[in-house]
């Protein structure tokens, strides 16, 4: 069977024509298999990477293809982490064809229901039930993916990756975002920073760690109470056990009182000593972990949200840079050691620190 350009629906774009023909050969070599049907093929999300997705109806079901640019991007990594996520019994697209050369995949469908969008209803509806449901389910999912993920393959967050996200930050946040340039002293207590959040970090048990695990990668497939599928899982790594909850919780799109996080915290936390997961008895033990680790992650995804902007032509990332200010600036005030960042994010976010003694 032969596809030529009229039969893919004209509303997607395709800079290289080469890689068109490429696309129109694999689809061509996959469509019997499965009863697709090329007319319908058509947009279905795109991320913040160079990956885009497309969907595809066949005779009875849809199917997502994703088209990842092998200059940029590896399919590998997704079609390994979905394969163990399969294994472990939780709900991810299952890679049906692949064309790894070329970065094309055929996966299933998780349908269009977004935990994000789920979540901001339920937040501008004042329903509080709703939200507190899709959160525990997916703190629940994640105990399960802690325990069940085989991370022993997994690619080692370890000190040389830390440092390299942490430095997004001063690279592409502070010097190309504000064009601030750091003096002698400043890049000192930047030094001292990152040091301490990657001795956290190294300090913690380790497991499988999604390192996106947040609304925007979680569908609600059926019941909510089933856990949500998973999504862009591909970058998983053997990492510190607070990651992912730190990521749930304080959320690039939708934010918590604290109240709530703690809440939502606690039950994890009783979950993962209920299944044998390595979380200190004590909670407190375990919530400023939790919090120096999402200060990492704060301000690794200030760099690169910036970086989106500045580099990949992708400026909407850059409105929640005051969400990430206020989460980073949080944590940094509280706990002794990061006053002195504080002070560095203060003029970045447009504060003004008033000391007052009595």
């Amino acid at each position: 069977m032969t596809l030529n350009s009229a039969s893919i629906a004209t509303d997607i774009a395709w800079d290289d024509p080469a890689r068109l023909a490429a696309f129109q050969a694999w689809l061509a070599s996959v469509t019997s298999s499965h009863g697709l049907r090329p007319e319908t093929l058509r947009p279905a999300s795109s991320d913040a990477s160079f990956r885009r997705y497309l969907r595809i109806d066949g005779s009875s079901d849809s199917f997502i293809v994703m088209d990842a640019p092998p200059a940029h991007e590896d399919v590998r990594p997704f079609v390994t982490v979905a394969a163990l996520i399969q294994q472990a019994g939780l709900n991810a697209p299952q890679v049906l064809a692949q064309d790894i050369e070329h970065g094309f995949l055929l996966l299933s469908d998780l349908g269009s229901r977004l935990y994000l969008g789920e979540l901001r209803l339920a937040v501008a509806a004042e329903d509080t039930g709703s939200a507190d449901r899709l959160m525990r389910a997916a703190l629940s999912t994640l105990v399960v993916w802690q325990q069940r993920v085989d991370a022993s393959n997994l690619p080692a967050y370890d000190d040389a990756l830390l440092r390299r996200e942490l430095a997004l930050f001063p690279e592409w946040c502070v010097q190309r975002e504000f064009g601030v340039v750091w003096g002698a002293d400043e890049l000192a207590v930047w030094a001292t920073t990152v040091d301490l959040l990657v001795a956290s970090a190294l300090a913690q048990p380790t497991v499988a760690v999604h390192r996106d695990y947040m609304p925007r990668n979680l569908m609600v497939c059926g019941d909510v109470s089933a856990g949500p599928g998973i999504l862009d899982f591909q970058d998983a790594v053997r990492g510190p056990i607070t990651y992912d909850v730190a990521s749930m919780l304080r959320d690039a799109f939708v934010s918590w009182d604290e109240e709530l996080e703690l809440d939502w915290a606690i039950r994890y936390w009783q979950q993962a000593r209920k299944a044998g997961l390595p979380v200190p008895a004590d909670f407190g033990e375990f919530w400023k972990p939790l919090e120096w680790m999402g200060l990492q992650r704060h301000l690794k995804v200030l760099g690169i949200f910036c970086r989106l902007k500045h580099r990949d032509g992708k400026p909407a990332y850059s409105a929640d840079l005051p969400r990430f200010f206020a989460y980073a600036h949080k944590v940094a005030t509280r706990y002794e050691g990061f006053g002195p960042l504080a002070r560095l994010l203060e003029p970045l976010m447009g504060a003004t620190r008033v000391d007052a003694f009595y």
